[in-house]
């Protein structure tokens, strides 16, 4: 694999400039009670009436001009335009909504069902989710978590034949279910499933770290992304949370977190965060040593992309400054931090963006 590129500028955080680009409007929250609107052009902050912060539960459509919410006055879920207009109501009764095609939802039950419904009305077509998380943008393939004496075990199962009679169930083995070491993501085509294991021991660590595996259904092809452990010995990559590993939009590259682990409890005795982005075309891995970050356990900072694919923005802490949570954007071919705005409010999941989009 290709060695690791370190960029990191001789700079601090940077102010941000009057003519920053890309424009268009990054959601978070400034305060406890709603979802905030940040508008990159106009420089200017407020909040949605009648939402609720939200977390991983906001989805953008695939277009990044839409995003779907949670109504505050009866928890139904509809969607709007980034900047709050053009309410639409989508569900009334579902635990989370998301764009599974151009056109079409993934409906999460609250009793963990799901189904697809067209987005302009039609008949939804329930879809057999038992134990199954994580379906492919498009496509029948999901996520089967299940126990296996003492621990769990995660596979690829594809929906459209689990338990057709005569039919070999198509299957592909990820290996154990292990916290600090099971984030994972589907490419936004759906023909990619990036998924996060344990990879070589590190003695000195007394653990192996994590690494970025990756499986492409349609052709059973399995892939090893990354070898962190030979850059940095055992590592973590992300946290907790499983969901957090950050396609571009085009699908080319993976935004995580990596920190050092310095012993075998992945919750203690680590090193600092650093965003790191992988290029799956040519391999290479670069490391952004402008900002780190010890407020990693038991996540991360969320990260999300520009619709351009340009910048990472997410919330972080800058030790020493009152101006609590900043709303930081990465500039990831110049290595550069812009801080945006400041005073982001954790809220669900922590002091996180939810989306960054296209303004009307």
């Amino acid at each position: 694999m290709p060695p690791l590129i370190r960029l990191c500028p001789p700079v601090g955080i940077q102010p941000r400039a009057a003519d920053f680009q890309p424009g268009g409007i990054i959601l978070t929250a400034f305060d406890r009670d709603s979802l905030w609107v940040y508008n990159i052009d106009r420089e200017t902050r407020y909040p949605l009436p009648d939402t609720n912060p939200c977390g991983s539960n906001c989805h953008l459509s695939p277009d990044f001009r839409w995003i779907t919410y949670v109504n505050a006055a009866d928890q139904s879920y509809g969607k709007m335009r980034l900047d709050g207009t053009e309410r639409t109501p989508l569900v009334s009764y579902a635990s989370d909504v998301e764009w599974w095609s151009a056109d079409t939802l993934l409906v999460w039950t609250p009793a963990r069902g799901a189904y697809l419904l067209p987005e302009n009305g039609g008949e939804r077509e329930p879809l057999d989710v038992r134990g199954v998380l994580k379906i492919q943008p498009g496509g029948r393939w999901g996520v089967l978590v299940q126990l296996d004496g003492d621990t769990f075990k995660r596979g690829l199962i594809n929906l459209a034949f689990r338990d057709m009679p005569g039919i070999a169930q198509p299957y592909f083995d990820l290996g154990a279910d292990v916290p600090y070491f099971d984030d994972a993501a589907w490419s936004p085509d759906g023909q990619w499933f990036a998924y996060v294991a344990p990879g070589s021991f590190d003695a000195q660590a007394g653990i192996a770290g994590g690494e970025i595996f990756a499986v492409r259904p349609a052709n059973g092809t399995r892939a090893q992304w990354t070898d962190l452990t030979s850059s940095y010995g055992a590592v973590r990559i992300n946290g907790r949370a499983s969901g957090d590993l950050r396609w571009s939009p085009d699908g080319t590259r993976l935004a995580f977190w990596v920190t050092e682990l310095l012993g075998p409890d992945p919750e203690a005795n680590l090193g600092s965060a650093m965003i790191h982005v992988l290029d799956i075309r040519s391999g290479e891995v670069t490391a952004y040593c402008g900002f780190t970050t010890d407020e990693h356990t038991p996540n991360p900072p969320r990260l999300i992309w520009s619709p351009d694919g340009t910048h990472l923005a997410f919330g972080g802490n800058v030790p020493g400054d009152d101006k609590g949570y900043l709303l930081l954007a990465l500039d990831v071919a110049a290595g550069t931090f812009t801080a945006l705005s400041e005073g982001i409010y954790p809220t669900v999941g922590g002091p996180n963006p939810v989306a960054w989009g296209y303004a009307p």
